[in-house]
């Protein structure tokens, strides 16, 4: 089932690592970062079972790629290629992190000296080529790039940067200089700074969810969602009128993981897996003519836009077409590619007027895929239940009832800067309307995009702290399959006729589609 546009390759250092995390084997994929396994060892006392739950879950760099602004357009390729390779050194020494447990227990330095302190020096000299990149076109590189070179490790705790649990934080905050801790739960040493995780995995060898990623939509509060990041842009006044794309629910099984935004031209980019509906020529190696000249599954064929976001995985110990792959199986995404029943995908216009036309090749990335470790600044998209979709929830995946769907939501920034396509973090260029729905900082309100997915989702079973058969989102492997991560990505490719049949109906009041 599934298909990558083209066979992974599998660098030197990759397959090294691959190697590395294939020492174990079950549940249909990898085992990746079963930091609990030694608290179900028989014959383990329950200091040890605690000592197993306080260990280093995952690891925490700095963002790099959000904190540079300034880059100039020449040294953007270099720079992002840049930029992957860190990301790649972090799933590396994720790897050697997961692989490792016996060995941490028998040293309490050897997390930092054989994992933290080697990863730290690749990444200065990445964080040095970034500097040359920005330099040799006549820009201007930070001259403290190097902070950013320093990781820690982090605990299994969700972030908790302000927010009450049910809707995954406050709208600011999360993100470090690169040097300093933050009181988000035990980055300094996994200790989760509250209550002890539930010890072990959830039996399919796959780096989580866990039985507290879930949560019962019936436990929800309605109206409780608090971030601000995500809301609907449109209200019963300004501009009122839909646009709605008819694209699919990726029928053609088009899978890759690249990251055409923020990866160009790096193969695997993305780490994770993703459904594509639109456009269908959509990999790392895509020109802006390339998306222009391709196939589409819109029905409007002057719609060749491309909609693409993490594939939701069942982990039933299901073998899919990427097992064996990077992005896939090989990096910790195991199980079942679960694909919508429904893939409803609008644009909407805003409360407090009328909405300009978006510029051809815009780029647009809602929430984070690195939100578990970034903090909740840029997370959004939320989980819900059909029935209960006034019951929006980001930092959990949902239990619903008999007869209800899983839902997942995402509504884009929807202010533009009225200059750029793209920026240098893939953020600054856009901006989600303020609370009154105006948009701040001279940006003009352009037409929402609203994309809903709709999963028929066998319920996990949580008993005893323990989840069976959870379902996840795909991710990078060290945010380990947690909601807050979740994220969906949009490059408008629509004909100027069709956007400007999009904003008129928007402004006009219209229903189209």
């Amino acid at each position: 089932m599934g298909r990558n546009t083209r066979k992974r390759r599998m660098p030197l250092a990759t397959k090294v690592m691959a190697g590395t995390a294939a020492l174990a084997l079950g549940g249909g994929g990898l085992v990746w970062a079963n930091f609990y396994a030694s608290a179900h060892e028989k014959n383990h006392s329950q200091n040890r079972t605690r000592a197993a739950g306080a260990q280093i879950a995952t690891i925490k760099c700095p963002d790099v790629g959000q904190k540079l602004r300034n880059v100039p357009r020449g040294a953007r390729a270099g720079v992002d290629k840049e930029l992957a390779r860190l990301d790649q050194q972090i799933t590396e020494a994720y790897a050697r992190l997961a692989s490792t447990r016996q060995a941490q227990e028998g040293d309490s330095g050897y997390v930092q000296n054989a994992i933290l302190s080697p990863l730290q020096s690749k990444r200065t000299a990445a964080l040095d080529r970034i500097g040359i990149n920005i330099n040799r076109v006549g820009g201007k590189a930070p001259g403290n790039l190097s902070k950013f070179a320093k990781c820690r490790g982090m605990g299994a705790d969700q972030p908790n940067d302000g927010g009450n649990g049910n809707g995954g934080g406050g709208n600011g905050g999360g993100q470090d200089d690169g040097g300093d801790d933050q009181n988000n739960g035990g980055q300094n040493g996994g200790d989760g700074g509250g209550e002890e995780q539930n010890p072990g995995d959830n039996g399919n060898g796959a780096a989580g969810p866990v039985a507290d990623d879930f949560v019962d939509i019936n436990d929800v509060e309605p109206n409780s969602r608090d971030l601000q990041n995500g809301l609907a842009a449109n209200g019963d006044s300004g501009s009122t009128g839909t646009f709605t794309a008819q694209c699919g629910v990726n029928d053609n099984d088009l899978h890759n993981s690249d990251n055409l935004i923020v990866a160009p031209g790096v193969d695997n980019g993305a780490h994770h897996t993703h459904d594509y509906v639109g456009n269908q020529g959509n990999d790392a190696f895509a020109s802006d003519d390339d998306l222009a000249a391709a196939e589409t599954s819109c029905q409007n064929q002057q719609d060749r836009s491309t909609y693409y976001w993490p594939v939701l995985r069942l982990q039933d110990g299901t073998a899919e077409f990427d097992a064996g792959d990077l992005g896939g199986g090989a990096e910790g995404n195991v199980g079942k590619i679960l694909k919508a029943q429904q893939a409803e995908i609008k644009f909407v216009g805003n409360k407090q007027g009328d909405v300009v036309a978006m510029p051809k090749f815009l780029r647009i990335i809602t929430g984070d895929a690195k939100a578990f470790t970034n903090g909740v600044a840029n997370a959004n998209t939320s989980f819900s239940c059909t029935g209960f979709e006034d019951r929006q929830v980001t930092d959990k995946y949902v239990l619903c009832p008999e007869g209800s769907q899983v839902v997942r939501t995402s509504n884009f920034q929807s202010c533009w800067d009225g200059q750029n396509i793209d920026s240098a973090n893939h953020r600054d260029h856009v901006a989600f309307v303020q609370a009154d729905g105006t948009c701040a900082n001279g940006f003009q309100a352009i037409p929402q995009l609203q994309v809903r997915l709709v999963y028929d989702v066998p319920a996990p079973t949580v008993e005893n702290g323990q989840v069976q058969n959870p379902y996840a989102v795909d991710g990078f492997p060290e945010q380990l399959h947690k909601p807050i991560t979740d994220h969906n990505d949009f490059i408008n490719v629509m004909d100027e006729e069709l956007m400007d049949r999009v904003v008129e109906c928007v402004n006009s009041g219209e229903d189209c589609e």
